[in-house]
């Protein structure tokens, strides 16, 4: 944004952005930037047709993530990024759900910056990559070194680079063998949790993410489904893991036009490579019970 503020100080971004997309849009509000951020549709997908209506002549930045890392709709990626390449904007797109699950190559899709993550591909925590398009200026993250191009000062972390390497590649050599298993247990969860009452599937039901199962339970909250379930020895989680502590709904599920007491109501589980058929049976076989029970208590639900 900073490189770019002598064109403009437009950008464009989701409602559904994880926050640390959200929290730096906003932070640049105060800092005199001016930012759209374009509504979705109820299964969590931005339209092609709102970007292309939003984009000003003092646009200089759009960041719309690849898949959303809560209800794991997969967005339009390559349509959006050609919007931006016609108008001449530059566009960032956040990949850390979707590198390594699905087919990411950025000759595909013309985005100017992509970020990922090595922890989403089994890789050690705490280093991420940020592919530049070359002619694409940057102004440096951090000063004080010569380090990354000059773009971050300070000692290359190298075990992690190394690291990060080794997990994509081994990501990449096993995702044609993976992704269709992870997405028939994802689809066998689906088909079995949709079978209690008064619940909604989050999220695109065919363009979504091959490990990501997100629901809403009407008249319970997300908090005691997660506690039940840790007691049959089920990990989940609600909403996002980055704002598990927060007491507030789901920015991602009120965008969907959800309203607060239904957002409570998330459970969210996610498939990975460890995963077998007898654990999704087994979270089919318990989930129904948890709700009855809980919905029992709840002075919101007439059975």
């Amino acid at each position: 944004a900073w490189q770019l503020a002598s064109k403009g100080k437009h950008i464009i971004t989701s409602s559904i952005e994880h926050h640390a997309v959200l929290d730096t849009a906003k932070w640049l509000e105060t800092q005199g930037f001016s930012v759209t951020y374009l509504p979705v549709d109820e299964a969590g997908m931005v339209s092609v047709d709102d970007l292309q209506q939003t984009i000003r002549d003092d646009t200089i930045l759009v960041s719309i993530m690849h898949a959303n890392n809560e209800i794991g709709t997969i967005q339009p990626l390559s349509a959006l990024a050609a919007v931006c390449h016609e108008r001449g904007v530059a566009m960032h797109t956040d990949a850390v759900q979707s590198v390594g699950a699905l087919q990411v190559d950025v000759r595909d899709m013309p985005v100017s910056l992509l970020s990922l993550a090595a922890h989403k591909f089994y890789g050690p925590k705490g280093v991420g990559v940020l592919y530049v398009r070359k002619g694409t200026r940057l102004h440096p993250l951090v000063h004080g070194g010569g380090q990354e191009r000059k773009r971050r000062a300070g000692t290359e972390n190298v075990a992690g680079i190394v690291g990060l390497a080794k997990g994509l590649e081994l990501a990449l050599a096993e995702r044609e063998t993976l992704v269709p298993w992870l997405q028939a247990l994802r689809d066998r969860l689906i088909a079995g949790l949709e079978t209690i009452p008064e619940v909604r599937l989050n999220g695109h039901r065919t363009e979504r993410l091959p490990n990501n199962v997100s629901f809403c339970f009407r008249y319970i909250e997300g908090e005691g489904l997660l506690l039940k379930l840790d007691m049959q020895g089920i990990a989940a989680s609600s909403g996002s893991a980055c704002t598990s502590g927060s007491l507030e709904p789901s920015h991602v599920l009120l965008a969907l036009g959800l309203d607060h007491g239904t957002a409570h109501g998330s459970l969210r589980l996610s498939l990975g490579r460890s995963n077998t058929e007898d654990d999704v049976d087994r979270v089919i076989e318990v989930l129904p019970g948890i709700v009855e029970r809980l919905r029992a208590m709840s002075p919101l639900y007439n059975s």
